[in-house]
This record gives structure tokens, sequence and C-alpha cells, in this order.
């Protein structure tokens, strides 16, 4: 490219000239290109070491005039087919202009004018074309692809130069930062380094600065540490790693992969590499500081935001802030904490219009809400833009709340599909009626039947408009029902506060668009009186605004919700009366059917969190104050905003701000943090404490005054106050010795913290009332507790508590992950003989792959394989291309192209229950029958992949073209003289005839007699002999059948093909089918009729005379028995051989062996040459049955060739697995094949490099260092 006109001293300088003429000079940069030495080597090495801005192009072109020794460098590029573009451009444009020119200073001068003017146009081009993302960076994402080996679906984020360090020498190169990995590839010095590290192993991300890694990024995983230094701008790196870590991290906890955001709004201009996806986060990491300010729901986008001034009539004075603008609401935030806030939901604007500009008021504007009240904002920059697009969303705003039903913020599905036909009702109807009912008394639509029980009248609900807590709390029913009491100076202090707020309401307005300032926080802090704390805490906690959008929503969702049993349900009926029983208001069905309601209508909205234990102690204070409904979106807020990840399964959420109070007391108590380290009391203590916001561990009038804390300062405030605690009691905690004797100070600390202004009855706290001792501590006032607290560690910040919690839940989330891990190894460690460190390398393989399914595509949703209800041993699932992969990497029995069929076969075989996925231990179950079984267990596994429904119908209908040259079944009566072999197997079967005939019998008799005495007992055994597990012993397997038997000697062939006693091998497993055959054949002879049976039984004693006349003496009974069916059988197993040859490689041809004497002997030889035929892979199908010496044929019209005529399978042919298993011990060369121990921890090593762990490759280039070193 052209680039600005720059003086250049030393022109040849680590450059080697290419080009010349009078005027310029095309360069190449030493060690770019071929050759280069030593020399080349090092000058690379310098270019990449230097920072990515200022490193050198490999190509450029000087320009030079006469004998002057001064240069300037007016091009460069990547590439020789650059360079020469421009090379020849200046060749074709420039030199016979320049030859004109007299005086070189004017060459120069034009030269350079001419350069800028190129330039000058490039740029007008270039402007045109920043909508487009950059290709540059297109360019670094196929370059990521091809170094890491990463698919299509992998999207990179950005890059950075930076330096690895590795040991103590720091490595320039190239930081991809990817959604799901983080990878550094550096070529220095002919040494290449490739690093990759998944964003779900990363442990720790810290940004530090030491002597030896100056401003540096420290990557922590389970193994090991990662440093990166030197970038351009450490923070935004930083930043970005650290948002990608906690999508991660959610990817764990919730198992939803990352989707890139497609309604975002478009920038204002492109900037210079950075894609759409850094562009997508970083417009998430503004929505959720946005929401987090403002307390807004989940589905609120920032569209912009500028800065303003805005009119504050209660203080007569502009205040200087910032103005958001989203699609729902407009938002002030003051420049200095605590001065002013302000929301404006659109829904109740009514005018917004540009008021005229002057020198005191420039670019005012005027909106007016529903209410009466006018907020004026000035000094906006781009005042006509922002009035077109609050216009825009106003347009898109309706008339009447939630008239677009079909998106509820639900987190299940089956509840947001449920409510999207009736919220168009809902919104229907609203649009036809002027006034808006009020959000506790819902006009309701046509209703569903309700789910009642036996005798309620049909159309009675489990929630409608006229139960009292559908009006009003509980505290104020039971106020009612109560006398009045004059409480003397209480009561005075309490119509003060209300009185108080009542002028508050006057000078800063009421409701949703109150101006909010430090004011606002002193009454507060003061304590919220009893008749508004729900009003307040709605409108504090943006509760307010979701059930002012909503109405209705919370009496269908009961609807929906009540009467369906499930897991959610029978803890919330375990856990209702020990909600506060010692409140009057909940020892009675009202409070108790209200608190049932409003859990149940939860747990059914979000079933990823369901129900957990102190949900029902918060929701119960809700109710105290709060009518169900409003109780009901209080609860939504505080489980899905103001403490996120509290109340899931593994109560993440608050081991997580566990984990930020002990980085804040190490911090602010120092000394107290050592020695509560030493006891282990702070994380035994502070679970409660957050969970329940203080409300199980102080006394009720006292905590709910933390409660009106927390909802108007978040979760700053429990800490203060959990800090204030331990400070208070700092040297009584430094006497303990012992854990319970701490926990027993603080307990009784917190059990006499007391409200003396509450107008209400006092209520026992059990936990002080089993707590005191004989001489009960001071009182402590918790208004000085919460002064104190302000006092102390009021400098909280809640971005640095949100900074903290990203640390933590990195630690949290991960020590999570290796107990699951720790508890699915002991729950499997004596059901599998693998060892603990195979198991759980095991368990880390299973897991990443189906954490990959999650980002890279899969059959099936994350969600739907993964289920938190479940036990950790069946949470995470795979799919059957997964298994495929990893059985092809871990499983002993290779199979080469037919690996893929046996896994396939294998993983039905695992799928108990048919939904096309299997958990870890159905996996290990697999793995440990083909690593660690005995030989009858390894055959038992290899005996059932042939058996449905192991065996697909699909693949038993390939069997079928193996039986081309199959006989018919009335070949066995050509045939009838049995070998001695046969009458031994007739004995056997016959004897077990007639032993199963007699059982049978027996049992038939016994079973009558039984009728008459059955009772409830009988049928009690006998239930519990169904629940008794049973074990499968060799004698419950199936028979196999033909088209079995012949996938099972393909399967068997391809797996010794990979082995170094294949030769053996093949021997023997030839001589085991043929025997198998012909036992096969035997038995399919007394599955036939009873003229059939009375044949056989008159065989034996015609044997011995009619055998000479029809073969030669020295034929053995192996022979004898060819002639006929057992033809055709040898020519279908050898026809099933030769195919499963044809996909493999062919192995050399065994040698053939003499003619032996003996009946060994004979067998031995005749499986040999049936292996030579099938091995040689030449003859057809027609020639092994005619020629090989195991047929034995002799070629007669009654032979099995001229018999061969259809291809249906004999369906009576079948054996038994223990026929086979004895045929297998037979063979030395089987038996020690299955009965060699496997070792599985190096396929499992051999896996893990798959997941490209750091590697270092040396180039061609070291053998260039070696010869210049000798």
């Amino acid at each position: 490219m052209w680039i600005t006109p720059e003086e250049v001293l030393l022109a040849n300088a680590l450059w080697v000239s290419e080009r010349a003429n009078p005027f310029f000079i095309l360069q190449r940069r030493k060690g770019h290109g071929k050759g280069g030495g030593i020399t080349g080597l090092l000058v690379g090495t310098l270019d990449v070491v230097l920072d990515s801005s200022a490193r050198v192009a490999p190509y450029r072109i000087l320009h030079q005039t006469g004998d002057s020794q001064i240069f300037w460098s007016i091009a460069c590029g990547s590439s020789r087919k650059e360079i020469t573009e421009h090379w020849e451009w200046l060749e074709a444009n420039l030199l016979q202009t320049l030859s004109i020119f007299d005086n070189e200073d004017d060459i120069t001068t034009f030269v350079k004018g001419k350069i800028q003017g190129i330039m000058a146009e490039e740029n007008k081009c270039r402007k045109a074309q920043e909508d487009e993302d950059s290709g540059k960076f297109r360019e670094a994402e196929l370059k990521m692809r091809k170094l890491f080996g990463m698919p299509e679906e992998e999207k990179l984020v950005n890059y950075y130069s930076c330096s690895y360090w590795k040991g103590r020498v720091p490595r320039q190169g190239w930081l991809y930062l990817t959604v799901n990995h983080l990878c550094f590839y550096s070529f220095l010095l002919g040494k290449e380094v490739t690093l990759v590290v998944q964003w779900t192993d990363v442990t720790q991300l810290e940004k530090n600065a030491t002597l030896v890694f100056p401003e540096s990024v420290r990557v922590s995983t389970r193994d090991t540490q990662h440093f990166f230094s030197m970038f351009l701008n450490i923070n935004d790196t930083f930043k970005l790693m650290e948002q990608l870590a906690n999508i991660a991290m959610r990817q764990l906890l919730d198992n939803e992969g990352f989707a890139a955001d497609r309604s975002l709004p478009k920038p204002c201009k492109t900037l210079k590499n950075v894609s759409a996806l850094k562009r997508d986060l970083d417009a998430r990491a503004k929505n959720e500081r946005y929401r987090a300010l403002f307390r807004l729901t989940q589905d609120e986008r920032l569209d912009g935001h500028t800065d303003c001034t805005l009119w504050t009539p209660f203080a007569k004075m502009h205040v200087v802030g910032q103005m958001f603008v989203s699609n729902n609401y407009i938002c002030f935030a003051s420049r200095e904490e605590d001065l002013c806030q302000l929301i404006i939901p659109l829904r109740e604007v009514s005018i917004v219009e540009k008021a005229d500009s002057s020198s005191v008021l420039p670019s005012p504007l005027s909106i007016s809400t529903k209410n009466k009240m006018t907020f004026l904002f000035a000094n906006l920059k781009d005042r006509d833009f922002l009035v077109q697009r609050i216009s825009d969303f106003l347009q898109r705003t309706p008339d009447r709340l939630w008239s677009e039903g079909d998106q509820l913020p639900l987190s299940g599905q089956s509840v947001s599909q449920s409510f999207s036909r009736w919220s168009r009702q809902l919104a229907d109807l609203a649009v036809s009626h002027q006034e808006t009912p009020s959000p506790t008394t819902p006009t309701f639509p046509s209703t569903p039947p309700p789910v009642g029980g036996a005798g309620e009248p049909p159309q009675q609900r489990h929630y409608n408009p006229d139960l009292p807590t559908a009006k009003q709390g509980l505290l104020r029913i039971y106020h009612k029902e109560a006398p009045d009491e004059d409480m003397g100076p209480k009561a005075t202090k309490e119509k003060m506060k209300e009185e108080a707020w009542n002028i508050h309401f006057f000078e800063y307005g009421r409701g949703v668009c109150m101006y909010r300032t430090s004011k606002t926080r002193e009454l507060v802090l003061s304590g919220i009186p009893e008749s508004l704390r729900g009003e307040l805490w709605l409108l504090f906690s943006g509760a307010l605004n979701e059930m002012a959008t909503h109405p209705g929503y919370y009496a269908e969702l009961v609807e929906q919700a009540m009467g369906r049993c499930t897991l959610a349900t029978e803890e919330i009926e375990r856990d209702l009366h020990r909600s506060m029983p010692e409140h009057h208001a909940f020892q009675n069905e009202m409070g108790i059917a209200a608190l049932r309601r409003v859990l149940t209508a939860y747990a059914y909205r979000n079933p990823n969190i369901g129900y957990c234990q102190a949900m029902n102690i918060v929701t119960s204070v809700l109710l105290l104050y709060c009518t169900e409904e409003e109780a009901f979106w209080l609860l939504v807020a505080l489980c899905e905003r103001m403490l996120p990840d509290y109340y899931n399964t593994r109560v993440v959420g608050a081991l997580v701000d566990q984990g930020v109070f002990e980085e804040l007391t190490r911090e602010c108590l120092p000394l107290l943090y050592e020695h509560m380290q030493e006891l282990g009391v702070i994380s035994t203590i502070s679970l409660s404490w957050f969970l329940t916001l203080f409300l199980s561990v102080m006394p009720f009038h006292s905590a709910v005054l933390l409660v009106d804390c927390f909802f108007y300062e978040g979760i700053k405030v429990i800490f203060q106050v959990s800090l204030a605690v331990l400070h208070a009691n700092m040297e009584q905690l430094m006497a303990c010795h012992d854990e319970g004797e701490a926990m027993t100070i603080l307990g009784r600390y917190l059990d006499n913290v007391v409200n003396k202004q509450t107008v209400s009855p006092p209520i026992p706290h059990l936990h002080a009332l089993l707590t005191s001792g004989d001489e009960p501590p001071p009182e402590i006032d918790v208004f000085e507790l919460i002064k104190a607290s302000y006092e102390k560690f009021g400098s909280l910040r809640a971005d640095v508590i949100e900074q903290m919690r990203f640390k933590q839940r990195l630690k949290v989330i991960q020590s999570l992950e290796d107990t699951a891990k720790r508890s699915v190894v002991r729950a499997i460690m004596t059901e599998s003989a693998f060892s603990i460190e195979e198991l759980e390398e095991l368990y880390v393989l299973f897991k990443a792959k189906h954490i990959m399914s999650c980002y890279w595509g899969a059959s099936s949703t994350a969600a739907e394989r993964h289920d938190p209800s479940l036990p950790y041993l069946e949470q995470y699932r795979i799919d059957l291309g997964q298994f495929g992969q990893l059985f092809a990497a871990l499983g002993p029995w290779g199979c080469g192209i037919h690996t893929a069929t046996l896994a396939s076969r294998l993983f039905r075989l695992l799928d108990q229950n048919k939904d096309g996925l299997i958990n870890f231990k159905e996996f290990v179950t697999g793995l440990s029958g083909m690593y660690h079984g005995d030989m009858t267990e390894k055959l038992k596994l290899l005996y059932k992949l042939h058996l449905p429904p192991a065996l697909c119908p699909e693949e038993a209908e390939s069997a079928l073209e193996a039986t081309q040259f199959f006989t018919d079944e009335d070949t066995l009566q050509d045939s009838p003289f049995l070998s001695h072999l046969d009458f031994l197997v007739q004995e056997v079967t016959e004897g077990e005839e007639v032993k199963e005939s007699g059982d049978f019998g027996n049992g038939d008799s016994e079973d009558k007699k039984e009728e008459k005495v059955k009772d409830y007992k009988y049928y009690l055994r006998m239930w519990a002999k169904e629940k008794e597990p049973k074990k499968e012993t060799i004698k419950d397997l199936p028979r196999i059948n033909q088209e079995q038997f012949i996938e099972l000697c393909k399967t068997l062939y391809n797996m010794f093909s990979e082995d170094s006693l294949e030769q053996e091998l093949y021997h023997a497993i030839a001589t085991v089918a043929s025997l198998l055959l012909r036992i096969g054949e035997v038995g399919k002879k007394f599955t036939n009729n009873g003229t059939n049976k009375k044949v056989l039984e008159a065989q034996p004693q015609a044997q011995p005379t009619q055998a000479p006349q029809l073969h030669p003496p020295v034929a053995g009974p192996e022979e004898s028995d060819s002639n006929g069916e057992g033809s055709s059988r040898q020519a279908l197993i050898c026809k099933a051989l030769a195919e499963a040859q044809l996909e493999t490689a062919v192995p050399p041809a065994a040698p053939s062996s003499g003619n032996g004497g003996s009946d060994e002997e004979g067998k031995d030889d005749t499986s040999v040459s049936s292996y030579s035929v099938v091995s040689a892979g030449e003859l057809q199908c027609e020639d092994i049955a005619d020629d090989t010496v195991l047929i034995g044929c002799d070629g007669g019209g009654n032979g099995a060739g001229d018999r061969r005529r259809g291809s249906a399978p004999d369906a009576d042919w079948s054996i038994t697995f223990e026929q086979v298993l004895a045929s297998m011990l037979t063979e030395p060369a089987l038996v020690d094949y299955f009965e060699k121990k496997q070792d599985i921890q190096g396929k499992m090593a051999a896996c893990k490099t798959q997941r490209a762990v750091e590697r270092q490759v040396s180039s061609s280039s070291d053998h260039e260092l070696a010869q210049l070193s000798t």
C-alpha cells in the first residue's frame, strides 16, 4: 500500500535490493522468503518481537534522486504481488515524467505530492466501505481456524499482539480470543509455540504487575498458569477476557451456549478490526450495567446514552448527568453519585416536545407523563436524532400493557408457549376497554378449566381477586382483626415517618417516575413505615414495572401451576409450615395457602430454579407487606436480578458472595480474617446471612429494616452489615479457640439486635429462645448497626463488588465442578474396575465432549442433555456422534473402518431408555467391560453387540448378502449321517428338553396349589423380587441366529486385523466358526417336528456300518459331516469373512499344512486351508465351496455347490452363548487375546493432546542453525 513519504537514512540495513531504476528501489526484508540463514532468523525474530503497529512489512519501495544519500519510503507490501503492482504503476506513470525535471529537489517534491494525492483518493473510497467488517479481520479469523484446527462454528471475537512467557523467555506473537477458546501462536527463530485453552477450564483470571511480569494477565487452569504481557491496551483486553470467561462459567452452570445478539443497533462508525461479536459483547456489558443501575428487566436493551442536564424542581437547579434511552425506558443518572436518579417508562409518556433554545437553556427537551409530571432536559448534543429515536420507541409501545403477548420474560419454555395464546386474548380484551384495571384486580379473559380436586365447583379457581391476600398484605389483615392499642411514642414515631414520606412524595413525585436522591436514601435508612413498605419495595426493586406490564399474569400462572406434582411442589409442601411458624399470619390456612400459591407459581415459571430452601422464608416476609401478586413479582426480582443464581440447585450466587465477603474481610479486617480462617467460621456463618437476608438469624422487626435497605441499595448493604457485625465482635472472636465458640458469639449478638421503633407486637425469635444463656447480652439497636456499617464500610462500590464477584465465580463454579467429579467417581468406583485417577480423567474427557456439543452444535439442544435436578452422575450426556469419537479414541477393540459400526451398536446397547443419549455411568459401564472384564465378560459384551437392540434391523439385512450361496432347509435330509459331535450335542439337548418339560409340569401343579392360598404377603414377596436387581447370567442370554452369527464373525475378523498375532487369530477364528456352524446344524435338528426326532433316534445304530460306504476310511468326523448342509455353512462363513476382508487390508496368506492322519490334525489343516483361500481374496465363493479341504466335498451331485439357489436365511439355525464360549476356550490364541490386559492411560493421554494442549514444534530452520553452528 502507499504510505506517507518518510526519510530513510540507512537504505540497505536489514534489507536486500531486488529491483532498481534511476528514481526508485524495490527492497525485500532479510529473513523473509527463501534463504537468509542466521541473519534472516535474527531479523525475523526482531520483527515479530516488535509491537503489531510497528511491525515491518516484508517489501518496500524507496525513492532516491541522483547522488543523494537520503531515501524516502513511499510504499510497502505484505506480498510480492502487492508490491509489484505498485512498482509497475510507478514505472508506467512516473518514470517518463520525472526524467523531464532538472532539479532533484523538484523531483522529490513532485513524487511526495503524487503519493499523498493517491492516498487521499484511496481514503475516500475506503469511507464508502466502512459499513462492512474489515477484510483484515476476516483474514485473521481464517488464519486462526487454520492454525488451531477450529471448525466454522468457532467465531473469533478479537486478536491482539502480545508476549507469552514460556519460562523466563517472552514469545512475541498473536493472542486470538474466540467465543470458547483462548489461543496463542508464535513463530520465532524457527520455533513454533501453539497454545489453546478452553474458557471452561479457566479457574482464575488476574491482571497484575510484578517485577518479573510487568503489567501482565495471568490465566490459570487446574494444571498450569499462563502469563501474557506487552499489550497495547491491557484494560480492554482483560475486560474482553472476563466477559468470555463469564460466558463459559454460565455455560457450565446452565449449559446454555453463547448466542449472538442479532438485534443490536448499528454502530455510528465501524472501528478497525472490530468484529460483530466484539460489538455484541460490548453492547452486552453496557446493557448489564444499565439494567443493574436502574433495576430493569433482562430483556431491556440500551439503545444509546448522551450527556445532558436535568432540571430538578425540588433543588431549583440543573443537574449534570447522562440520559439513557432503551426500548421501554428513558433514564437519567447524575454524574455525582446519589444526587439524582430518574426512571421514566415510555408507557407513562404522553408528550415529548422540543422547547425553544436559549443561551441559558440550550437544546431543551420536555417530556410529560400521564400523571401530570414534566421533566426538562437540556444541553443535548443531537436533540433531533434523540427525539426521533424516542418517537420510534413510543410508536412501538402499545397503548395498553402486555399487548405483545408473545414476548414473555419466562425462564421455562413450556410456560411461555402456554401463555402466548392467552396473552393475546388479554391484549385484545384490554384494547377494547378505556380504563386501566388495578394490578391487584386484573380483568381475566376466558380461562382454561381449573385443576381442582373432587367436590369443587366447576368454575372455582385457585386464585381470584376476591381473596383477602389478593387485596392486601397479611400484616394488614391481622392488624384489622387485632384490637387497636395505643402504642404511645412508637405509634407517634410511625406517624411521623409516614408524614415524612408524604412530604417526599409531594416534592419528588410518587410512583415509578419519582426523583430518587440522597434524601430518599436517608428516609430508607430511617426505616420505611409499615403502611408503605410493600409499595416502596416494589418501586425500588423494579418489580413494579414487571407487574404493570403483565396484568393478570400471576393469576393465570397459578391456575397453570397448581395441581401439578413435581419435585419442587413436594419440597414446597414440606417447608410450608417451617416458614416463620412464630408469626400468627402463618399459623392458619390463609397464610399457608398464599405462600403455597406464590412459591408454586414461581417454580412453574422458572423450572431452572424451581424451589430452593430459604425462598420460603423470604417469600413469607414479602407476603406480610404485599399482596400475592406483588410478592410474586418481588420474588422474581430477587431470584432473577438482585440475587442472581442464589436459589438454584447449587446456591452458586450465595457461594460467590460468600467468597466476596471473605475477600472483603481480608481487606478490611486482616487480623480477624487470619484468625477466622484458622477456625473456618466465615464460610459457615455467612451463607445463611446472605440466603435469607438476615431474616433467619435476626429478630424479624430488625431484619426487615435490612430488607428495606437491600431493596434500595442492593447487595452492597448486606456486605456492609456483615462486616459491621464482625467488627463489633472482633475482640471476642479473636479470643475464640474453636468454631463453635465463634458461632455462639455471633449468634447471640444477632439475636439481640432489636428494633425499638416498631409498632407491631413483638414476635418471638426461635433462634434467640434456643441460644439465650443465663445472662442475655446487651441489646443492640438495629439503626445503630446500620449507621455503623455506613460509617465504617460505606465506601463499598457496586462495580467493585461485581469485579470481585467475577473472580469468585470462576473459583466457585470450578470448585463445584471438581466436587461433582469427585461425587461421580465415588458413586461409580464400586461398580467399575477403573482406578480413581482413571475415572476422573474419563469424566473430564466425557464432560468436554458434552460441553463441546453446546457450542459446536449437536442433534439435540444443551437443555435436553443437562438436567440439574438429576444426580451428578446423570447430568452430563452425549449423543451417538460424540460417543463414537470417544470410542474410537479410547476403545480397546479397534475394527478399522468398522469401528464406527461397533460404536453404534455399543451405544444402542448402553442407551437403555432409548432417548439417544447416554450418561457417564453408562459410558463407563461399556468401557469397563472391554478393559477389565474377564474373557467371559468380554465375550458376553461382544455377543450382546450382535443381538437386538445393539444390532439394528438395517445391519442384520446386510448379513443376507452373505447368504446368497446358502442352501435350503431340506439339505439336512440329504446328509442322514451324524458325526460323534452331533450325537454328543443331541444327548445334551434331549436331556435339557426332558428336564425343562419336567420342570414345566411341576410348575403347573404347584401354581394350582398356590392359587388358593395367595394373599397380600405373596404379592409383597413378588413385588420385592421385582425390585431386587437381577444379575444377568450367561444362561439369560438369548440364542444368536444365523445373520447375527455372520456379523459376529465379521466383527472378530476386523478386530484381529490390527493385532500382531493376526495369523494365529485368523486360524483360530476359522476353526471356531466351522465348529459353531456344525453345532448350529445339530441344534436345528432338534427343533424340527417329532418325525425328525424319530429318525434321529434311529441314526446312531446305523452310522458305524453306513459311514464307510460313502467316505474313505481316512475321513474324520469333520469330513463326514461336510457333504451336505455343512458345506453350505462353511461356504457361508467363508463368504462372510471374505466380505469383511475386502473392507480392510488384506493380510498375508498363511501357508497350508500337510495332511495329517488324526482328527485334530485334519481339523487344523482344513481350518488353515479355508483361511488361506479367504485371505488370498482371489477365488470366488463357488471355488471356496468346491475346492477347500474343509468342506470335504467330492463334487458329487448331492454336493452343496449344486444346491445353492436361495438367499433367505435359515430361521431354525441358532446357537447359544455357552456354545460360543466353549468353542472359544478351545483356542489358546483367542483366550490370550481376550485375557490380555489393556492399558487405557496411553489412550487417554493421546486424547488429551487432541484437545490442543500446548505443543512446541521445530521447523526446518533448526537444521540451518545446526549446520551453521557446526
